[in-house]
This record gives structure tokens, C-alpha cells and sequence, in this order.
């Protein structure tokens, strides 16, 4: 049997539980609605999550396999002299997301035109590294904005699992308990109340009948 609330077995708290039931089982309702739809976008994200791991690896292997060929015909020293000064190959905006109360970052990354380099000793493999890397930091970012928002989601996802179990589980079956309790205990003092009518009842028409 479920734990009782520490409460006056009374019409009038009966009255107030009958309300607080109803709109704990509303609460209720709501949270298995919403752990619902976190669970679908959390599959959904999961996903995505996935596609863009698989995409980011591989932009990574061809990001690096360029950046060795430009190290091994353009040298360390040149390569990092070329390097220096180059300007941001992204444009990255970072905002605000809400998804069912779940807030992340949005990513919104961009590859700039590559700009011309005037030095001596470049080579053309330069280029193709310069655009891989950018395109792998794009996935990156990407990926970044996947992985936080399925994480958050994941969170939260477990936060209503608990607050439904404890509403399912504890609390509603303490409440319908602790209602069941009082009305038992009103009807039996109701029930002894009407015997002791009954009693008074017989006695007041035995006087009645001796007199």
C-alpha cells in the first residue's frame, strides 16, 4: 500500500486532495506528452549526430592528407610563412535555439572565396588544403552544434523520465491512497454516527412505551 499524506481525514481536505489529484494527473498527461517528443528528437538528432560525425571524419582524413602533400613540396618553414596573416577562411554566427523548453547554440558557419596568395614557393596543393580545412572546420562546427543539442535533449529527456516515474510511481498513487484512506474513514463515522441515531432512537421509544 502506498504511503499516506500527513493530512486531516476531513471533507474538507478530501475536497482539496479530489482537486490536487486531477491536476497532478493533467501534469501528468503533459510530462508523458513531452517525453515523447524529446525521445523523437532525440532519434532525430541522433541521427543527424551520426551523419555528420561520419562526414566530419572523412573531411578530416582528405583535410589532412592535402596539408601533407603541401608539407612535403612546399617545406615547414614556407608552408608556415604562408600561413601567417591569412585571413578567416568561415563566417560563423552562433545563436540562441529552443526546442520543447531545450535551449542550445545554433551554428551557422560559412566558407569565404579563397584569397590569392602572392608568395614564392606556394604551391597549388596550398589552395586545396586551405579549402579542406575549411570545409572539415565547417562539419566541425556543424558537428559541434549536433553533438550540445543532443546532449541537452538527452538531459532533459531523463529529467521528465524521473518526474514521470515519481508522479506514476510515488506521488498520485500517495495521493489516490491518502483519498481512498479518508473516505473510508468518513464512512465509517458516518455509519457509526446513524447507529448512534439508531441507539438513541430505540431507547428514547423503550421510555416512550413504559410510561
Amino acid at each position: 500500500m502506498a504511503a499516506l499524506l500527513k493530512v486531516s481525514p476531513t471533507k474538507s481536505t478530501l475536497l482539496t486532495l479530489k482537486k490536487q489529484v486531477n491536476f497532478l494527473q493533467q501534469g501528468y498527461t503533459l510530462l508523458e506528452r513531452k517525453k515523447e517528443l524529446l525521445t523523437r528528437l532525440v532519434y532525430e538528432r541522433l541521427s543527424l549526430y551520426r551523419a555528420l560525425r561520419n562526414e566530419a571524419r572523412a573531411a578530416m582524413q582528405k583535410a589532412y592528407y592535402w596539408l601533407s602533400i603541401s608539407h612535403i613540396r612546399m617545406g615547414s618553414k614556407t608552408l608556415r610563412t604562408a600561413g601567417q596573416g591569412l585571413a578567416p577562411a568561415l563566417d560563423v554566427q552562433i545563436l540562441p535555439r529552443s526546442s520543447i523548453g531545450v535551449q542550445y547554440p545554433s551554428v551557422t558557419a560559412n566558407t569565404r572565396p579563397l584569397e590569392p596568395i602572392g608568395l614564392m614557393g606556394t604551391d597549388a596543393s596550398f589552395d586545396e588544403t586551405r579549402r579542406h580545412f575549411a570545409e572539415m572546420v565547417k562539419l566541425m562546427a556543424q558537428l559541434g552544434e549536433a553533438e550540445t543539442a543532443l546532449w541537452r535533449l538527452l538531459d532533459e529527456q531523463r529529467k521528465t523520465q524521473k518526474r514521470v516515474n515519481a508522479l506514476k510511481y510515488n506521488v498520485i498513487p500517495k495521493y489516490r491512497a491518502t483519498i481512498h484512506f479518508i473516505e473510508s474513514s468518513l464512512e465509517e463515522e458516518e455509519r457509526n454516527t446513524l447507529f448512534q441515531i439508531k441507539v438513541l432512537r430505540a431507547q428514547v421509544e423503550k421510555k416512550k412505551a413504559k410510561r
